[in-house]
């Protein structure tokens, strides 16, 4: 019998790809050969998991009859979670169907779930089909529910699935590390400059709490910070300014760059205008006026400038319900365009705003930034290219809201300004060669690998109130829109204390390789009768292989 060469494809097949398939198959071994890695787990992800001491349990609620969509999203979860378990066999999980098992909406919604509801159509027959999307970690006394639908308005379903899928590994690790870190790290709210009222900010505090122990930071002697707060800041992994009133006093400025210097992050919402929606709405026009913190040569040290002249963007704007006509003696309310309140909405790959609703801003002004430095600096939010600059202190009147677009007194076109900020790497002390270093003991000239993020209005993190209760965080009661103000200072408390570098995986793209729908409807008939005789083909072929090679040995 002549012997099969090694070099020849039928030997390639017999004895290299069917061995190793074989080996694969029941090493439980896999092969990513996806252009961009989708079915690898990244090395912080690995870390992570590898930390993990006591048993994890992941609860996935899908399981069913739902659509195809969710199949896919389901399929997806599976093979994650096998992922994780391989890496650490202290994780497991199930999937469950709560219909199935008789749980009540009102026990799903008390575990955090908001239910999805599809319309299925079935003989004819139009029903409603509700999901519960979600996945619930357990470690100890510990838990979360996880969304693993992403919540993001104006796309389509195929869309929402595609940020559902490319969000899955993130969403489930960082809730896994959330869940298992024993300490969890301390996030500082400075109460001296006249910030927010609590009842204000308690839907920036209620995310806060969610990850990290949260709390206020306030001056042993009530009126400024001094080196004697300096034992409570350094136990602050992150300091968070929230919409000061308040002059810094130069003493202030010192101990805030040295908590900078020493490692600290910080979160700073600033107005440098004073302008409020509730004086406007009672008095129809307001004048806004600089507001001076005393904070200038402290950003102008992070090549910053936050200018004090309101943003108008005439393209990308929220809308302000107001009372328009009477009917019966009925209010009639309209929705029209207003350019002080700009939306913040994601332009470029960062982690901290892809995949959010866009963000909604109130009367912000702009950063400039200067350039010059060593570390680096990201944009997360600017204007559109149809954007107004208005100097003050000038008249904002609600009867603008007539003609957006037109130049009122004392604006001026302008290019696309800046909202927002992030800054990182080693940042150098403003104090290094000025004598007010003497007074601080341990002074240190510069930081070790350090963020900062920068916003240019304080409203950014200021939730509404009605009847004096609060709103959750970025719901507008009066057109009933959920903006995306939560979960971009979630993701920007989780971009400064992300020590793991798992927010990377919020920029994983996932390439949608889609069939030709119109070649598939011109060509259908050919491809079934090709799947069908293909196999029947090879096999024709082997067994007339077999019988040759038979015959040819044995005559």
């Amino acid at each position: 019998m002549k012997k099969i060469s090694l070099k020849s494809p039928f030997g390639i097949l017999l004895f290299v790809i069917l061995p190793l398939s074989i080996i694969l198959m029941f090493s439980g071994i896999r092969l990513d050969l996806t252009k961009e890695k989708r079915y690898t787990l990244s090395e912080s992800t690995i870390k992570v998991l590898e930390s993990i001491k006591k048993p994890v349990t992941v609860d996935v609620y899908l399981e069913g009859d739902f659509p195809a969509s969710f199949k896919q999203l389901q399929s997806e979860t599976r093979f994650m979670l096998e992922e994780f378990r391989k890496i650490n066999p202290k994780i497991d999980f199930k999937f469950i169907d709560p219909i199935k098992t008789k749980m009540s909406q009102d026990t799903l919604m008390a575990m955090g779930m908001q239910p999805s509801v599809l319309p299925d159509n079935k003989d004819g027959k139009i029903t409603q089909i509700y999901l519960f999307p979600y996945a619930v970690v357990k470690h100890g006394q510990n838990g979360a529910s996880i969304p693993l639908v992403v919540q993001q308005a104006n796309i389509n379903a195929d869309e929402q699935l595609r940020k559902s899928i490319e969000n899955l590994e993130y969403n489930l690790v960082s809730n896994i590390k959330a869940v298992t870190t024993n300490q969890r790290k301390k996030v500082g709210v400075l109460v001296n400059q006249d910030e927010l009222r609590p009842e204000e900010f308690q839907g920036f505090m209620n995310l806060a709490l969610e990850s990290y122990d949260a709390g206020p930071v306030i001056p042993k002697n009530n009126v400024e910070l001094t080196l004697a707060d300096l034992p409570l800041l350094k136990q602050m992994s992150a300091l968070v300014i929230a919409k000061p009133r308040k002059a810094f006093t130069d003493g202030e400025k010192v101990i805030l760059d040295q908590y900078i210097m020493n490692g600290g992050k910080t979160l700073w919402m600033i107005d440098a205008v004073n302008a409020e929606m509730d004086t406007l709405t009672r008095s129809k026009k307001v004048m806004p006026f600089p507001v001076d913190i005393n904070m200038t040569d402290f950003f102008f040290n992070y090549g910053l400038r936050i200018n004090p002249a309101l943003v108008k963007d005439v393209k990308k704007f929220a809308l302000l319900k107001l009372v328009t006509g009477e009917v019966g003696g009925n209010p009639q309310y309209t929705s029209l365009p207003w350019p002080y309140f700009p939306l913040g909405i994601a332009e470029n790959n960062n982690p901290i705003t892809k995949n959010i609703n866009p963000v909604k801003l109130e009367f912000p002004t702009s950063i400039d930034t200067l350039g010059g430095k060593k570390f680096k600096t990201n944009v997360l939010f600017e204007s559109s290219e149809r954007t107004l600059l208005k100097q003050v202190p000038n008249y904002v009147e609600l009867s603008e809201i007539a003609s957006v677009d037109s130049l009122g007194q004392m604006e001026k076109p302008s290019t696309p300004k800046i909202f927002a900020v992030a800054l990182e790497g080693k940042f150098s002390s403003a104090y290094a060669s000025r004598i007010e270093r003497q007074n601080y003991p341990g002074f240190k000239a510069t930081s070790p690998e350090n963020k900062m993020i920068v916003i240019a209005d304080g409203d950014v993190g200021r939730n509404k109130t009605h009847k004096g209760e609060p709103l959750p965080l970025g719901v507008d009661r009066l057109t009933d829109e959920q903006f995306g103000n939560e979960q971009f200072l979630r993701n920007a408390l989780d971009y400064l204390l992300d020590d793991s570098n798992l927010m990377e995986l919020r920029n994983r793209n996932i390439e949608e390789r889609l069939l030709d729908r119109h070649r598939i409807s011109e060509e259908k008939t050919n491809w079934q009768w090709f799947n069908l005789l293909l196999p029947l083909v090879i096999i024709g072929l082997l067994g007339g292989l077999f019988f040759w090679l038979r015959k040819k040995k044995f005559g």
